[in-house]
């Protein structure tokens, strides 16, 4: 049973803004919960902190269709949600996503846009409120309250850091409401921003433990720096990487503390992502989920098939049939990877623990369902991989790498979702090291790489699947990179920062205008705020 101290703090607080009381408060209807009279003592200053979390699940992680991880993941090369019969077309949004065709009129967009920065509005009204407590009259140390503060503050900096991504030229507001029409400041700016912010707060954190589970700790903070200095030439316009191999160092060598002690890969290919990931030790941060306290984490409107797949896994959910992998992207992974064999599901589907074949229900309705490696009708005389409106039920091999357990089992459906995870470092680091030594891979880059994939081929496969000086080139960094990181919410930002988002080709997708490697602020916004500026080619 995971430790559900900061689980519960953040629940009881979304609850309380929800028209309902906790168990370990007053209850007190929403009209009369005021600054004045809640934060009275640490748990509600923790719960203040914390309330910004349940929202930044709506615009981070796949739990929404309309946030940074669909924008981030459907329009580069490793996941597409193609149309399938008469289902999944939605007025061509996915579609759009996929070919780089979107506007700025996209609905999902602009609600990604708001969600976001609705989010930074509750980051910076907890900033506020904390600042201005009396910590003799909340019981509560300085130091203890600045911690606080400084987690707020780290928290924004992400939200900032995901804008920054997404959008490029954004407007650096710090206070609810001023001003009313912020202008947009240049990425540059949200840069330094956004690095002055974690620099001077990270070591205000408190070490990672298990008892920071899902929190702002300081390992995050140091792995925060290190992504932000890794794309601090695309973000920037200077490369950074001797700084990101530094906070990649901290966290590597668990100089920002450690879940399980001390950081170390996992051994368990689907460790990190298990009903019981909370005690992966490579995992750094994450989202904390619980079924059995009432906020289970589930996959099953965008990852899942349709109800006939349920038997498959013995689950009780199902989904909308969604998300699939590209072809080319699941061509990428050898035979022999465990990581093709653990992280998808291909091939003839059967009723969990039998060999009684799951039926289709759709173009397949009555027959065994098979998940191929293409998109495209099975009709006669029809060759190739398709295109993003040939998909049948069967198209695609499918996401497998977080598992709920079955329905029997007591951490079913306990699976946390992973923002950073160690091996990210040992990939960052490798990186930067191969970006200072003119592209060209060093010893200590091959060791990186190796150690994470050496986890995923038995002995026999691994003298050809391993890495030399002469093979990591870092073309091949990127696809191993993607190889690891898929489904993750990662691909866009690493194809932008190697150069190949808008100039690569996968599966049926041509290179796009070299604008788009922004987003458009979304036209509602333009239109509202007349100190924004349009992102150029749109």
């Amino acid at each position: 049973m995971k430790n559900l101290l900061s689980i519960k703090n953040l629940a009881c607080f979304a609850l309380v803004f929800s028209f309902f009381g906790c168990m370990d408060l007053d209850e007190s209807p929403y009209s009369e919960l005021e600054e004045s009279n809640f934060y009275n003592n640490e748990l509600e200053i923790i719960q203040a902190t914390l309330r910004p979390f349940t929202h930044m699940q709506a615009w981070l992680s796949w739990s929404g269709q309309n946030g940074y991880y669909y924008h981030n993941e459907l329009s580069a090369d490793q996941v597409a949600w193609p149309q399938k019969g008469p289902h999944g077309f939605d007025g061509g949004d996915h579609i759009r996503q996929h070919y780089h065709t979107w506007t700025p009129q996209e609905g999902r967009l602009a609600n990604t846009w708001s969600l976001m920065w609705t989010g930074v509005g509750y980051v910076n009204s907890a900033i506020t409120d904390i600042q201005n407590i009396d910590p003799e009259s909340a019981n509560i140390s300085q130091e203890r309250l600045e911690s606080l503060v400084a987690e707020s503050k780290v928290l924004r900096a992400y939200h900032y850091m995901k804008l920054m991504d997404l959008f490029g030229n954004i407007p650096i507001v710090t206070q609810v409401g001023e001003p009313q029409n912020p202008a947009t400041a240049s990425r540059e700016e949200v840069f330094a921003f956004v690095e002055s912010e974690l620099l001077e707060n990270v070591e205000s954190l408190q070490p990672l433990s298990q008892s920071l589970l899902g929190r702002v700790s300081k390992a995050v903070g140091y792995a925060m720096l290190s992504e932000l200095y890794l794309n601090a030439e695309v973000w920037s316009g200077e490369p950074r990487w001797q700084e990101s191999i530094e906070y990649a160092d901290k966290v590597i060598n668990g100089e920002g503390g450690a879940l399980m002690g001390s950081m170390a890969l996992d051994q368990d290919p689907l460790g990190p992502f298990s009903n019981q990931n909370e005690l992966s030790p490579e995992n750094i941060f994450q989202f904390p989920f619980s079924r059995e306290n009432g906020f289970g984490y589930d996959w099953r409107a965008f990852y899942s098939g349709f109800s006939n797949m349920a038997p498959a896994l013995d689950v009780n959910y199902s989904g909308w049939n969604a998300f699939v992998v590209i072809p080319s992207a699941f061509d990428e992974y050898k035979e022999s990877d465990i990581r093709k064999q653990e992280w998808f599901l291909f091939g003839p589907q059967y009723r969990f623990g039998t060999d009684q074949p799951i039926l289709g229900s759709e173009e397949y309705n009555g027959q065994p369902l098979v998940y191929v490696n293409n998109i495209r009708r099975n009709t006669e005389g029809q060759t190739g991989e398709g295109s993003m409106t040939d998909g049948e039920e069967n198209s695609g091999a499918r996401f497998h790498k977080y598992r709920s357990g079955t329905q029997t089992d007591e951490n079913y459906l306990e699976n946390d979702f992973v923002i950073y995870r160690l091996t990210e470092m040992y990939f960052n680091k490798a990186e930067a090291l191969m970006r200072l030594n003119g592209g060209s891979a060093t010893a200590e880059a091959v060791d990186l790489i190796n150690e994470s994939k050496s986890r995923y081929f038995n002995d026999e496969d691994w003298t050809e699947a391993s890495y030399t000086t002469a093979t990591l080139t870092l073309d091949e960094l990127l696809e191993e990179r993607g190889r690891e990181f898929i489904f993750e919410g990662k691909r866009r930002t690493d194809l932008i920062r190697f150069g190949e988002f808008t100039t690569g080709t996968w599966w049926d997708h041509e290179p796009s205008e070299d604008f788009r490697t922004l987003y458009p602020i979304p036209l509602r916004q333009v239109q509202t705020n007349p100190n924004l500026e349009q992102n150029p080619g749109y």
